[in-house]
């Protein structure tokens, strides 16, 4: 049987990705909206996936612009720019909410290594119902979480 999350463990991961923007940016996102997503969920075109077993069924997927990886990376000292690197550092932000997610939410949880998407119609594919979506904006650009797990019991 499997349970929906609670909102405890939903705020987890909106702390989660404004604790991330902090320590590399120290300028915390505005995070624009938290909601229950329907069917097609929107997202940008840079997609880093981490898939939960264990305890915790699902995936959590950050979603981001070109643009926001280019500003994350310039203030993080990286000048390579490419697609690959976009990516990785998109892949890099999925496995930092993985790891703080198994922080709170107990080591019976395993975490894939992360998977990276490149194109928005990536987004669609795989989620469930209903996952959970947080839209943020960091520096007048938008980006998305999405929380896609279940408890097991």
């Amino acid at each position: 049987m499997m349970d929906a999350l609670h909102e405890t463990e939903l705020k987890l991961f909106v702390d989660s990705v404004r604790r991330y923007f902090q320590v590399v940016t120290k300028q915390e996102p505005q995070i624009t909206s938290a909601f229950l997503g329907t069917g097609d969920v929107d997202g940008h075109d840079f997609n880093g996936i981490v898939t939960f077993s264990g305890t915790y069924n699902g995936h959590v997927m950050v979603s981001m612009p070109p643009q926001l990886l280019k500003e994350l990376l310039l203030l993080q000292g990286e000048t390579d720019l490419s697609e690959s690197n976009l990516l990785d550092a998109v892949g890099e932000i999925a496995n930092t909410l993985g790891g703080n997610a198994r922080k709170t939410l107990g080591a019976g949880l395993n975490i894939s290594v992360p998977m990276k998407l490149h194109g928005s119609s990536g987004v669609r594919a795989r989620v469930r119902k209903h996952p959970y979506v947080i839209t943020l904006r960091w520096n007048h650009q938008p980006a998305m979480v999405c929380v896609d797990m279940e408890k097991r019991h």
